[in-house]
């Protein structure tokens, strides 16, 4: 694995740095929530100075993005997921720092400068910032905020002031690229394709960019807000307990690489603290339901964590190497002014 020379994960302090935002998408489903996302990317006060949007094949919706303006138009030539797609707008990007804002998420108009403006310090690798839910139906009662992460977006137990984190929610993620493609980039073998609820690529990939750069910084920004659109779909107790028991098996495989310390340093606070008082509160306000959810959610995660370790390595998970190599060729681009 390529490592980066101490001087590429940041300089002395200055100018912001130039930007590129990449939306990855997949499906013609999301059409509105896409757009939408792309004209809060425009409403910016700090405009990026390039929006790629890299469709992780999906012919037809590349056709139709094809006449709308100001894009950087990209079909993936990786493997499917979100993955690969994330790393084709990597290697593209022409930014010195890329952030990511999911194809269903509206970022606030001052986001691009709440991130940019962690980068003026030098040690800082990437920037990250909250994620408020948006529920297109409302929030079952059933459904506790301790388990918003199920739908992509920020919780109670997770930090809520500026400050060094140990990784970024993927729908509100920045990072200096020059770092990102030196480490290898996503890795191929974690992440989301299609609807899977696998994930924890972004977890992975932040515990490896930090490992490899002692004293540097992933910093978390909450003044950075982007809103994730959470549908009917995700309102399930069937959506719910299959997200819970897929983090528990993608983090079984971010252990394999980082190690169970680092992989599990977050979870092990949320578990001990967060979730007994959320059980408390709930059951002193008669909230059954959201009590049982609140436990079989973790027994969920927990089972989903122990047949990802008992599983075969070579059964569960390849081992290739991850996507993104410093030098990759650019594939074809359509550009639009």
């Amino acid at each position: 694995m390529n490592t980066v020379p101490k001087s590429a994960p940041g300089t002395a302090p200055g100018p912001a740095p130039t930007l590129s935002v990449v939306v990855c998408s997949y499906t013609l489903d999301r059409w509105d929530d896409l757009c939408a996302a792309l004209d809060s990317i425009r409403a910016q006060r700090r405009p990026p100075d390039e929006t790629v949007v890299v469709v992780d094949h999906c012919p037809a919706l590349t056709a139709r993005l094809a006449d709308r303006p100001g894009l950087r138009l990209v079909e993936s030539p990786e493997r499917p997921g979100v993955s690969g797609a994330r790393n084709t707008g990597v290697t593209l990007a022409r930014g010195e720092v890329v952030a990511f804002l999911d194809d269903d998420a509206v970022a606030e108009p001052d986001w691009t400068q709440r991130l940019l403006a962690g980068y003026r310090d030098p040690r800082v690798l990437g920037v990250g910032g909250r994620v408020d839910s948006w529920w297109e139906t409302g929030r079952p009662g059933w459904f506790p905020p301790e388990y918003d992460w199920v739908v992509g977006c920020s919780y109670p137990g997770a930090p809520e002031t500026t400050g060094a984190v140990r990784n970024f929610i993927g729908a509100n993620m920045s990072f200096r690229r020059a770092a990102v493609v030196a480490a290898g980039g996503f890795r191929s073998d974690l992440g989301r394709i299609g609807t899977s609820p696998f994930g924890c690529e972004e977890t992975e990939l932040c515990l490896r960019l930090t490992a490899g750069h002692p004293g540097s910084e992933l910093r978390y920004e909450p003044a950075a807000v982007v809103r994730q659109h959470v549908p009917r779909a995700r309102t399930t107790w069937r959506y719910f307990s299959s997200r819970c028991y897929a983090e528990g098996r993608s983090k079984a495989v971010v252990a394999r690489y980082a190690g169970t310390r680092s992989a599990l340093s977050s979870e092990r606070r949320y578990v001990r603290r967060t979730l007994p008082a959320a059980v408390l509160r709930a059951l002193g306000r008669r909230r059954v339901r959201a009590a049982g959810a609140l436990g079989a959610g973790a027994c969920l995660a927990a089972a989903g964590y122990a047949t990802g370790r008992l599983a075969r390595a070579d059964a569960a998970v390849t081992t290739t190497a991850p996507a993104v190599e410093p030098g990759v060729a650019a594939v074809p681009t359509r550009s639009r002014p």
